[in-house]
């Protein structure tokens, strides 16, 4: 398993999708994503595993609101800004290879380690 959690310092359940994997001594790499971001590919690769760009916009946070998403018609115009402010991805964001979560979801993750 090549875990890797995209979440917030602040977001608790960024902190217990960390708990979980620790417990269970599986390694896993931690990105702080309202600084790091995500890459395009990486991008990619969550949203087809997610079923889509608006599964992983967080319409609560501060970054969604003052960008004014919710008024931009183009889908691309969207993506784009969500790529620039990267505070606006619902967290955690758990990968495992081409397989991703948003959220704690600790029932998925089982499955990932049989």
């Amino acid at each position: 398993m090549n875990i890797q959690i995209f979440g917030k310092a602040k977001c608790f359940d960024s902190k217990k999708a960390e708990r979980y994997f620790k417990e269970r001594n599986i390694k896993y790499q931690f990105i702080e994503v309202s600084k790091y971001g995500l890459s395009k590919g990486e991008y990619q690769s969550v949203k087809a595993a997610v079923g889509g760009m608006a599964a992983l916009i967080d319409e609560k946070s501060k970054e969604y609101e003052s960008q004014h998403i919710q008024y931009l018609a183009r889908l691309d115009d969207v993506e784009e800004r969500l790529l620039e402010n990267p505070g606006m991805f619902k967290t955690p964001i758990v990968r495992n290879g081409k397989k991703a979560t948003i959220g704690y979801q600790p029932d998925v993750w089982a499955a990932w380690a049989q």
